[in-house]
């Protein structure tokens, strides 16, 4: 069992002046379908430690999973945003993460003072060239970010957004697999499972397919830059 995270560095952050962290994790980017899906839980130096259990959500079973989040949104102040496969067609990947990040944030109580993401890319800042051209539903004023690699196995409150993300993305994909089962998303979460590749192949996309990626049977769509290459056997519980 990996070590437990802990408040040690959101409370670190927090002496430095900040009234409340967010930390915040994301599911769904390496998906062929669905939304991609960001949580956030939002802390403060009276925050109390994290519920017992709270890992990374690799690091969980389902069963586990399940059985945490409830207690999460009893333990702190928590948003769950998505962004549907159509804007992540019309947008990209990035932008489409941030808007479903700019969602989660929304439904927190009060805007935090910095979020905390996992990794070392901050797609939560709008990149100021693209201005123009950003989609509607994003913050008018994006809170500061820290990037932090391995954050969701440091941070509790990180790693308390990754159950989130995870438990609320794979509900979505069990209910959408009742209306296509071929596909196996309520095993596979919308990830390119053999099962999942072989249903492509035979049936084609369905409306819940990000259709400006490269799918087997189809041709790449025109919808967007940041298409991404098919990999076989990928788990469910990858983002």
């Amino acid at each position: 069992m990996s070590k437990a995270p802990t408040l040690r560095i959101a409370r670190r952050l927090l002496r430095d002046g900040l009234v409340s962290l967010a930390g915040a994790d994301e599911v769904g980017r390496g998906a062929l379908c669905g939304p991609v899906t960001v949580a956030v839980v939002q802390v403060t130096e009276a925050t109390r430690s994290a519920p017992q259990g709270v890992r990374d959500s690799k690091l969980l079973s389902a069963e586990a999973r399940s059985r945490l989040a409830p207690r999460i949104r009893r333990w702190a102040p928590y948003g769950v945003g998505h962004a549907s496969p159509a804007e992540i067609d019309e947008f990209g990947i990035i932008t489409a993460m941030r808007l479903a990040g700019h969602r989660a944030i929304a439904a927190l109580p009060e805007p935090p003072s910095t979020v905390l993401l996992d990794g070392n890319h901050d797609y939560l800042s709008p990149p100021e060239q693209d201005a123009l051209l950003a989609p509607a539903g994003l913050l008018e004023v994006s809170p500061p970010v820290v990037t932090m690699i391995k954050a969701d196995l440091r941070c509790a409150a990180v790693a308390a957004a990754s159950i989130l993300a995870k438990t609320e993305r794979d509900a979505i994909m069990t209910e959408l697999a009742a209306e296509h089962p071929a596909y196996g998303w309520a095993a596979n979460k919308g990830y390119s499972a053999p099962e999942h590749l072989a249903a492509l192949a035979e049936h084609g996309p369905t409306p819940y397919h990000r259709t400006s990626w490269r799918l087997p049977g189809l041709e790449p769509g025109l919808g967007s830059a940041e298409g991404q290459p098919v990999v076989v056997g990928r788990s469910a519980d990858e983002r």
